[in-house]
Protein backbone atom coordinates (compact mmCIF):
# COMPACT_ATOMS: atom_id res chain seq x y z
CA UNK A 1 0.00 0.00 0.00
CA UNK A 2 1.27 3.47 -0.91
CA UNK A 3 2.44 5.02 2.43
CA UNK A 4 0.95 8.37 1.46
CA UNK A 5 -2.43 6.77 0.83
CA UNK A 6 -2.15 4.80 4.07
CA UNK A 7 -1.68 8.08 5.90
CA UNK A 8 -4.58 9.65 4.02
CA UNK A 9 -7.14 6.92 4.61
CA UNK A 10 -6.22 5.29 7.91
CA UNK A 11 -6.93 8.26 10.14
CA UNK A 12 -10.70 8.15 9.74
CA UNK A 13 -12.69 6.41 12.48
CA UNK A 14 -15.20 4.03 10.94
CA UNK A 15 -17.45 1.17 12.16
CA UNK A 16 -16.73 -2.51 11.67
CA UNK A 17 -20.08 -2.74 9.82
CA UNK A 18 -21.52 -5.82 11.46
CA UNK A 19 -24.84 -3.99 11.01
CA UNK A 20 -26.23 -0.95 9.24
CA UNK A 21 -27.32 1.33 10.76
CA UNK A 22 -24.67 0.69 13.39
CA UNK A 23 -25.50 0.52 17.10
CA UNK A 24 -24.65 4.17 17.97
CA UNK A 25 -27.65 5.10 15.82
CA UNK A 26 -30.17 2.92 17.64
CA UNK A 27 -32.95 4.77 19.50
CA UNK A 28 -35.18 3.90 22.47
CA UNK A 29 -37.95 1.41 21.72
CA UNK A 30 -40.95 0.30 23.77
CA UNK A 31 -41.90 -3.28 24.46
CA UNK A 32 -45.22 -3.02 22.61
CA UNK A 33 -43.42 -2.13 19.38
CA UNK A 34 -41.00 -5.02 19.78
CA UNK A 35 -43.86 -7.44 20.46
CA UNK A 36 -45.62 -6.17 17.34
CA UNK A 37 -42.53 -6.84 15.23
CA UNK A 38 -42.18 -10.34 16.69
CA UNK A 39 -45.86 -11.21 16.21
CA UNK A 40 -45.62 -10.10 12.58
CA UNK A 41 -42.82 -12.50 11.68
CA UNK A 42 -43.48 -15.14 9.05
CA UNK A 43 -44.03 -18.33 11.06
CA UNK A 44 -42.49 -20.35 8.23
CA UNK A 45 -39.25 -18.38 8.23
CA UNK A 46 -36.07 -19.77 9.73
CA UNK A 47 -34.31 -17.90 12.54
CA UNK A 48 -30.92 -17.65 14.17
CA UNK A 49 -30.44 -17.35 17.92
CA UNK A 50 -27.77 -15.44 19.81
CA UNK A 51 -27.31 -15.84 23.57
CA UNK A 52 -25.12 -13.38 25.45
CA UNK A 53 -23.37 -14.49 28.66
CA UNK A 54 -21.79 -11.31 30.11
CA UNK A 55 -19.30 -12.78 32.60
CA UNK A 56 -15.59 -13.65 32.58
CA UNK A 57 -13.16 -14.98 35.20
CA UNK A 58 -10.76 -12.08 34.65
CA UNK A 59 -10.76 -8.89 32.62
CA UNK A 60 -8.64 -8.66 29.49
CA UNK A 61 -7.66 -5.01 29.26
CA UNK A 62 -8.17 -4.84 25.47
CA UNK A 63 -11.76 -6.11 25.73
CA UNK A 64 -14.57 -4.21 23.99
CA UNK A 65 -17.40 -6.54 25.03
CA UNK A 66 -20.18 -6.12 27.58
CA UNK A 67 -18.89 -8.33 30.39
CA UNK A 68 -18.39 -8.37 34.17
CA UNK A 69 -16.04 -10.17 36.56
CA UNK A 70 -18.13 -11.67 39.40
CA UNK A 71 -16.56 -12.32 42.78
CA UNK A 72 -18.42 -15.65 43.01
CA UNK A 73 -20.74 -17.77 40.87
CA UNK A 74 -24.01 -16.60 42.42
CA UNK A 75 -24.65 -13.79 39.89
CA UNK A 76 -23.91 -16.18 37.03
CA UNK A 77 -26.44 -18.75 38.23
CA UNK A 78 -29.09 -16.07 38.78
CA UNK A 79 -28.49 -14.61 35.33
CA UNK A 80 -28.81 -18.00 33.63
CA UNK A 81 -32.10 -18.63 35.41
CA UNK A 82 -33.37 -15.28 34.09
CA UNK A 83 -32.14 -16.19 30.62
CA UNK A 84 -34.32 -19.30 30.67
CA UNK A 85 -37.32 -17.13 31.53
CA UNK A 86 -36.48 -14.80 28.65
CA UNK A 87 -36.44 -17.77 26.27
CA UNK A 88 -39.99 -18.56 27.36
CA UNK A 89 -41.14 -14.94 27.02
CA UNK A 90 -39.60 -14.52 23.59
CA UNK A 91 -40.95 -17.80 22.26
CA UNK A 92 -44.43 -16.93 23.51
CA UNK A 93 -44.29 -13.64 21.60
CA UNK A 94 -43.64 -15.40 18.27
CA UNK A 95 -46.47 -16.49 15.98
CA UNK A 96 -45.48 -20.17 16.42
CA UNK A 97 -42.46 -22.28 17.37
CA UNK A 98 -39.88 -21.27 14.78
CA UNK A 99 -37.14 -23.30 13.11
CA UNK A 100 -33.64 -22.29 14.23
CA UNK A 101 -30.85 -22.93 11.74
CA UNK A 102 -28.01 -21.27 13.62
CA UNK A 103 -27.26 -20.72 17.30
CA UNK A 104 -24.35 -18.78 18.77
CA UNK A 105 -23.36 -18.47 22.41
CA UNK A 106 -21.28 -15.33 22.94
CA UNK A 107 -19.92 -13.23 25.74
CA UNK A 108 -18.07 -12.70 27.89
CA UNK A 109 -17.25 -16.34 28.38
CA UNK A 110 -20.29 -18.62 27.91
CA UNK A 111 -18.41 -21.62 29.30
CA UNK A 112 -18.06 -19.83 32.64
CA UNK A 113 -21.47 -21.35 33.40
CA UNK A 114 -21.78 -24.66 35.19
CA UNK A 115 -22.13 -27.56 32.71
CA UNK A 116 -25.60 -28.46 34.00
CA UNK A 117 -26.75 -24.86 33.56
CA UNK A 118 -25.60 -24.81 29.94
CA UNK A 119 -27.43 -28.07 29.29
CA UNK A 120 -30.59 -26.75 30.94
CA UNK A 121 -30.63 -23.69 28.68
CA UNK A 122 -30.05 -25.81 25.59
CA UNK A 123 -32.91 -28.10 26.64
CA UNK A 124 -35.16 -25.05 27.10
CA UNK A 125 -34.25 -23.82 23.61
CA UNK A 126 -35.10 -27.20 22.13
CA UNK A 127 -38.50 -27.11 23.82
CA UNK A 128 -39.31 -23.62 22.60
CA UNK A 129 -37.78 -23.72 19.11
CA UNK A 130 -37.42 -26.34 16.39
CA UNK A 131 -33.66 -26.74 16.22
CA UNK A 132 -32.83 -27.86 12.69
CA UNK A 133 -30.94 -31.14 12.48
CA UNK A 134 -28.27 -29.43 10.33
CA UNK A 135 -28.09 -26.27 12.46
CA UNK A 136 -24.71 -24.86 13.35
CA UNK A 137 -24.52 -24.65 17.15
CA UNK A 138 -21.50 -22.54 18.06
CA UNK A 139 -19.99 -21.31 21.32
CA UNK A 140 -17.15 -18.97 22.31
CA UNK A 141 -14.56 -20.41 24.69
CA UNK A 142 -11.73 -19.14 26.86
CA UNK A 143 -9.26 -22.05 26.63
CA UNK A 144 -7.79 -21.17 30.04
CA UNK A 145 -10.98 -22.11 31.86
CA UNK A 146 -12.47 -24.96 29.81
CA UNK A 147 -12.93 -28.07 31.96
CA UNK A 148 -13.34 -31.63 30.78
CA UNK A 149 -16.83 -31.69 32.31
CA UNK A 150 -17.84 -28.64 30.28
CA UNK A 151 -16.41 -30.11 27.08
CA UNK A 152 -18.51 -33.24 27.65
CA UNK A 153 -21.59 -31.10 28.31
CA UNK A 154 -21.04 -29.26 25.02
CA UNK A 155 -21.08 -32.59 23.21
CA UNK A 156 -24.35 -33.58 24.87
CA UNK A 157 -25.81 -30.18 23.94
CA UNK A 158 -25.05 -30.81 20.27
CA UNK A 159 -22.45 -28.03 19.96
CA UNK A 160 -20.64 -28.53 16.67
CA UNK A 161 -18.42 -25.42 16.40
CA UNK A 162 -16.25 -23.70 19.00
CA UNK A 163 -14.45 -20.38 18.76
CA UNK A 164 -11.35 -20.16 20.93
CA UNK A 165 -9.87 -16.87 22.05
CA UNK A 166 -6.12 -16.96 21.49
CA UNK A 167 -5.24 -13.33 20.65
CA UNK A 168 -1.45 -13.75 20.99
CA UNK A 169 1.08 -16.28 22.22
CA UNK A 170 3.70 -13.59 22.94
CA UNK A 171 4.23 -13.64 26.75
CA UNK A 172 5.29 -9.97 26.79
CA UNK A 173 2.09 -8.90 25.07
CA UNK A 174 0.02 -11.29 27.18
CA UNK A 175 1.24 -9.64 30.37
CA UNK A 176 0.62 -6.19 28.92
CA UNK A 177 -3.03 -7.01 28.17
CA UNK A 178 -3.69 -9.04 31.35
CA UNK A 179 -4.34 -12.27 29.48
CA UNK A 180 -1.69 -14.93 30.09
CA UNK A 181 -2.50 -18.04 28.08
CA UNK A 182 0.03 -20.74 27.32
CA UNK A 183 0.21 -22.84 24.20
CA UNK A 184 -0.30 -25.85 26.46
CA UNK A 185 -3.59 -24.50 27.83
CA UNK A 186 -4.80 -23.90 24.29
CA UNK A 187 -3.74 -27.41 23.28
CA UNK A 188 -5.58 -28.95 26.22
CA UNK A 189 -8.79 -27.16 25.24
CA UNK A 190 -8.45 -28.17 21.59
CA UNK A 191 -7.85 -31.80 22.52
CA UNK A 192 -10.80 -31.84 24.92
CA UNK A 193 -13.13 -30.43 22.29
CA UNK A 194 -11.97 -32.78 19.55
CA UNK A 195 -12.18 -35.75 21.90
CA UNK A 196 -15.84 -34.85 22.37
CA UNK A 197 -16.50 -34.70 18.64
CA UNK A 198 -16.38 -30.90 18.34
CA UNK A 199 -14.01 -30.65 15.40
CA UNK A 200 -15.04 -27.39 13.74
CA UNK A 201 -12.75 -24.94 15.49
CA UNK A 202 -12.20 -21.20 15.05
CA UNK A 203 -9.29 -19.22 16.49
CA UNK A 204 -9.39 -15.49 17.23
CA UNK A 205 -6.11 -13.58 16.90
CA UNK A 206 -5.39 -9.89 17.55
CA UNK A 207 -2.84 -7.47 16.15
CA UNK A 208 -2.13 -3.88 17.12
CA UNK A 209 -1.69 -4.66 20.84
CA UNK A 210 0.86 -2.98 23.12
CA UNK A 211 4.43 -4.22 22.53
CA UNK A 212 3.27 -6.37 19.61
CA UNK A 213 5.64 -6.63 16.65
CA UNK A 214 5.54 -8.17 13.20
CA UNK A 215 7.82 -10.94 14.48
CA UNK A 216 5.58 -11.76 17.45
CA UNK A 217 2.50 -11.78 15.21
CA UNK A 218 4.22 -14.15 12.82
CA UNK A 219 5.21 -16.44 15.68
CA UNK A 220 1.63 -16.50 17.00
CA UNK A 221 0.28 -17.30 13.53
CA UNK A 222 2.71 -20.19 13.10
CA UNK A 223 1.89 -21.59 16.53
CA UNK A 224 -1.83 -21.31 15.81
CA UNK A 225 -1.33 -23.29 12.60
CA UNK A 226 -0.02 -26.21 14.64
CA UNK A 227 -3.65 -26.77 15.68
CA UNK A 228 -5.00 -26.47 12.11
CA UNK A 229 -8.23 -24.63 13.03
CA UNK A 230 -10.90 -24.53 10.33
CA UNK A 231 -11.17 -20.74 10.55
CA UNK A 232 -9.20 -17.86 11.96
CA UNK A 233 -10.44 -14.33 12.62
CA UNK A 234 -7.62 -11.79 12.75
CA UNK A 235 -8.91 -8.61 14.36
CA UNK A 236 -7.21 -5.29 14.81
CA UNK A 237 -7.30 -4.09 18.41
CA UNK A 238 -9.73 -1.15 18.74
CA UNK A 239 -8.38 1.36 21.25
CA UNK A 240 -11.38 3.34 22.49
CA UNK A 241 -10.60 4.14 26.16
CA UNK A 242 -13.25 6.84 26.22
CA UNK A 243 -15.82 4.07 25.74
CA UNK A 244 -14.05 1.22 27.56
CA UNK A 245 -12.38 2.74 30.60
CA UNK A 246 -10.38 -0.38 31.48
CA UNK A 247 -8.40 0.12 28.24
CA UNK A 248 -6.70 3.01 30.03
CA UNK A 249 -4.71 0.36 31.89
CA UNK A 250 -2.87 -0.39 28.65
CA UNK A 251 0.35 1.45 27.84
CA UNK A 252 -0.86 3.67 25.01
CA UNK A 253 2.72 4.64 24.19
CA UNK A 254 3.43 0.98 23.37
CA UNK A 255 0.62 0.74 20.81
CA UNK A 256 1.87 0.32 17.23
CA UNK A 257 1.14 3.01 14.67
CA UNK A 258 -0.90 2.58 11.50
CA UNK A 259 2.00 1.42 9.36
CA UNK A 260 3.08 -1.14 11.93
CA UNK A 261 -0.50 -2.35 12.42
CA UNK A 262 -0.86 -2.88 8.68
CA UNK A 263 2.46 -4.72 8.55
CA UNK A 264 1.34 -7.00 11.40
CA UNK A 265 -1.99 -7.77 9.75
CA UNK A 266 -0.41 -8.49 6.38
CA UNK A 267 2.33 -10.64 7.93
CA UNK A 268 -0.30 -12.84 9.59
CA UNK A 269 -2.30 -12.97 6.35
CA UNK A 270 0.74 -14.04 4.36
CA UNK A 271 1.51 -16.92 6.74
CA UNK A 272 -2.09 -18.15 6.75
CA UNK A 273 -2.46 -17.90 2.97
CA UNK A 274 0.87 -19.69 2.46
CA UNK A 275 -0.52 -22.46 4.69
CA UNK A 276 -3.49 -22.89 2.34
CA UNK A 277 -6.14 -20.77 4.04
CA UNK A 278 -8.46 -18.65 1.90
CA UNK A 279 -8.70 -14.95 2.78
CA UNK A 280 -12.27 -13.82 3.35
CA UNK A 281 -13.37 -10.21 3.51
CA UNK A 282 -11.52 -7.98 5.92
CA UNK A 283 -10.22 -10.32 8.59
CA UNK A 284 -11.28 -13.97 8.24
CA UNK A 285 -9.39 -16.98 6.90
CA UNK A 286 -10.73 -20.50 6.29
CA UNK A 287 -9.54 -23.85 4.99
CA UNK A 288 -10.54 -24.43 1.35
CA UNK A 289 -13.12 -27.08 2.27
CA UNK A 290 -14.85 -24.93 4.88
CA UNK A 291 -18.42 -23.78 4.32
CA UNK A 292 -17.30 -20.16 4.68
CA UNK A 293 -15.22 -20.51 1.51
CA UNK A 294 -18.11 -22.11 -0.35
CA UNK A 295 -20.34 -19.21 0.64
CA UNK A 296 -17.73 -16.72 -0.53
CA UNK A 297 -17.45 -18.41 -3.91
CA UNK A 298 -21.21 -18.85 -4.20
CA UNK A 299 -21.76 -15.20 -3.21
CA UNK A 300 -23.97 -16.15 -0.27
CA UNK A 301 -21.50 -14.96 2.38
CA UNK A 302 -23.08 -12.71 5.01
CA UNK A 303 -21.80 -10.39 7.72
CA UNK A 304 -23.48 -9.97 11.09
CA UNK A 305 -22.60 -9.35 14.73
CA UNK A 306 -20.46 -12.50 14.82
CA UNK A 307 -18.47 -11.38 11.77
CA UNK A 308 -18.47 -13.29 8.48
CA UNK A 309 -20.96 -16.13 8.45
CA UNK A 310 -22.74 -18.71 6.33
CA UNK A 311 -25.94 -17.97 8.25
CA UNK A 312 -28.60 -17.21 5.64
CA UNK A 313 -31.50 -16.55 8.03
CA UNK A 314 -33.04 -13.08 7.74
CA UNK A 315 -34.16 -13.16 11.39
CA UNK A 316 -31.74 -13.08 14.29
CA UNK A 317 -33.22 -13.21 17.79
CA UNK A 318 -31.00 -11.89 20.56
CA UNK A 319 -31.27 -13.24 24.11
CA UNK A 320 -29.52 -11.94 27.20
CA UNK A 321 -28.48 -8.52 28.45
CA UNK A 322 -27.07 -6.25 25.68
CA UNK A 323 -27.73 -8.80 22.92
CA UNK A 324 -28.74 -7.49 19.50
CA UNK A 325 -31.22 -9.09 17.12
CA UNK A 326 -32.09 -8.37 13.53
CA UNK A 327 -35.68 -8.48 12.30
CA UNK A 328 -37.10 -7.57 8.88
CA UNK A 329 -38.43 -4.36 10.41
CA UNK A 330 -35.53 -3.32 12.62
CA UNK A 331 -32.46 -4.10 14.68
CA UNK A 332 -33.31 -4.52 18.37
CA UNK A 333 -30.97 -4.44 21.37
CA UNK A 334 -31.75 -5.67 24.86
CA UNK A 335 -31.08 -3.50 27.89
CA UNK A 336 -27.37 -3.54 28.82
CA UNK A 337 -27.80 -3.42 32.62
CA UNK A 338 -27.92 -6.96 34.02
CA UNK A 339 -29.90 -5.72 37.02
CA UNK A 340 -32.61 -4.00 34.96
CA UNK A 341 -32.63 -6.93 32.54
CA UNK A 342 -33.51 -9.26 35.40
CA UNK A 343 -36.19 -6.91 36.73
CA UNK A 344 -37.85 -6.63 33.33
CA UNK A 345 -37.94 -10.39 32.83
CA UNK A 346 -39.30 -10.90 36.37
CA UNK A 347 -42.12 -8.50 35.48
CA UNK A 348 -42.92 -10.51 32.36
CA UNK A 349 -41.54 -7.83 30.04
CA UNK A 350 -39.33 -8.40 27.02
CA UNK A 351 -36.09 -6.46 27.75
CA UNK A 352 -35.79 -4.56 24.46
CA UNK A 353 -34.31 -1.10 25.04
CA UNK A 354 -33.05 0.30 21.72
CA UNK A 355 -33.80 -0.25 18.06
CA UNK A 356 -33.15 1.01 14.55
CA UNK A 357 -36.24 0.84 12.37
CA UNK A 358 -35.14 0.10 8.79
CA UNK A 359 -36.17 2.26 5.86
CA UNK A 360 -35.92 1.24 2.20
CA UNK A 361 -32.83 3.44 1.91
CA UNK A 362 -31.27 1.75 4.96
CA UNK A 363 -31.76 -1.65 3.36
CA UNK A 364 -30.19 -0.44 0.12
CA UNK A 365 -27.17 1.05 1.87
CA UNK A 366 -26.85 -2.01 4.11
CA UNK A 367 -26.62 -4.33 1.12
CA UNK A 368 -24.06 -2.14 -0.63
CA UNK A 369 -21.93 -2.00 2.52
CA UNK A 370 -22.28 -5.73 3.15
CA UNK A 371 -21.24 -6.60 -0.41
CA UNK A 372 -18.16 -4.40 -0.17
CA UNK A 373 -17.26 -5.96 3.17
CA UNK A 374 -17.85 -9.52 1.92
CA UNK A 375 -16.84 -9.53 -1.75
CA UNK A 376 -14.79 -6.33 -2.19
CA UNK A 377 -17.05 -5.30 -5.05
CA UNK A 378 -20.59 -4.22 -5.77
CA UNK A 379 -22.74 -2.90 -8.59
CA UNK A 380 -24.45 -0.01 -6.84
CA UNK A 381 -27.02 0.56 -9.61
CA UNK A 382 -28.03 -3.10 -9.53
CA UNK A 383 -28.56 -3.03 -5.76
CA UNK A 384 -30.44 0.27 -6.03
CA UNK A 385 -32.81 -1.21 -8.60
CA UNK A 386 -33.48 -4.22 -6.36
CA UNK A 387 -34.49 -1.86 -3.55
CA UNK A 388 -36.39 0.57 -5.78
CA UNK A 389 -33.96 3.37 -4.94
CA UNK A 390 -33.09 6.10 -7.45
CA UNK A 391 -29.26 6.16 -7.64
CA UNK A 392 -29.37 9.72 -8.98
CA UNK A 393 -29.31 10.93 -5.38
CA UNK A 394 -25.83 9.49 -4.73
CA UNK A 395 -23.89 12.53 -5.90
CA UNK A 396 -21.70 12.88 -2.82
CA UNK A 397 -20.98 9.15 -2.78
CA UNK A 398 -19.98 9.16 -6.45
CA UNK A 399 -17.62 12.10 -5.89
CA UNK A 400 -15.93 10.27 -3.00
CA UNK A 401 -15.62 7.12 -5.08
CA UNK A 402 -14.09 9.00 -8.01
CA UNK A 403 -11.46 10.38 -5.64
CA UNK A 404 -10.68 6.85 -4.40
CA UNK A 405 -10.45 5.62 -7.99
CA UNK A 406 -8.07 8.45 -8.83
CA UNK A 407 -5.91 7.33 -5.90
CA UNK A 408 -5.90 3.76 -7.21
CA UNK A 409 -7.72 2.38 -4.20
CA UNK A 410 -10.70 1.10 -6.20
CA UNK A 411 -11.60 0.42 -9.81
CA UNK A 412 -14.74 2.30 -10.81
CA UNK A 413 -16.69 1.46 -13.94
CA UNK A 414 -19.98 3.31 -14.02
CA UNK A 415 -21.60 2.28 -10.75
CA UNK A 416 -19.52 -0.87 -10.37
CA UNK A 417 -16.94 -0.74 -7.58
CA UNK A 418 -14.07 -3.19 -7.16
CA UNK A 419 -11.47 -2.83 -4.41
CA UNK A 420 -7.88 -3.31 -5.56
CA UNK A 421 -6.35 -6.16 -3.55
CA UNK A 422 -3.53 -4.13 -1.91
CA UNK A 423 -6.22 -1.89 -0.42
CA UNK A 424 -8.33 -4.69 1.05
CA UNK A 425 -7.49 -3.44 4.58
CA UNK A 426 -9.35 -0.21 3.73
CA UNK A 427 -12.71 -1.78 2.91
CA UNK A 428 -14.28 -0.32 6.08
CA UNK A 429 -13.35 3.15 4.85
CA UNK A 430 -14.64 2.39 1.36
CA UNK A 431 -17.90 1.00 2.75
CA UNK A 432 -18.26 4.10 4.94
CA UNK A 433 -18.82 6.11 1.75
CA UNK A 434 -22.40 4.78 1.86
CA UNK A 435 -22.97 5.36 5.58
CA UNK A 436 -25.51 8.19 5.76
CA UNK A 437 -25.34 8.30 9.58
CA UNK A 438 -21.59 8.44 10.16
CA UNK A 439 -20.43 11.67 11.75
CA UNK A 440 -16.99 13.06 10.82
CA UNK A 441 -15.92 12.98 14.48
CA UNK A 442 -17.17 9.47 15.27
CA UNK A 443 -14.78 9.00 18.21
CA UNK A 444 -16.49 5.85 19.47
CA UNK A 445 -15.27 3.95 16.42
CA UNK A 446 -11.75 2.63 15.93
CA UNK A 447 -9.30 3.87 13.31
CA UNK A 448 -9.63 2.31 9.87
CA UNK A 449 -6.37 0.39 10.31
Amino acid sequence: MDPALLEKYQSRRVPRYTSYPTSPHFHPVDEATYRCWLAGLDSGASVSLYLHIPFCRSLCWYCGCHTKIPAHDGPIARYLAVLQDEIDLLAAALPSPMRAVHLHWGGGTPTIAAPEALEAIMARLRRRFVIDAEAELAIEIDPRTLSGETASALRRMGINRASLGVQTFDPVVQRAINRVQSVEATRAAVEALRANGIRRLNFDLLYGLPHQTVASCEDTARRALEFRPDRLAVFGYAHVPAMKLHQKRLDAAALPGAGERLAQAEAIAAILCDAGYVRIGLDHFALPGDALVASLRGETLRRNFQGYTTDAADILLGLGASSIGSLPAAYVQNIVSIKIYGEMIAAGRLPAARAARLTAEDRFRREVIERIMCFLEVDVAEVAAAHHIDPAGLGAERAALRAMAADGVIALSGDHIRVHEPYRPLIRTIAATFDAYLAPDAARHSLAL
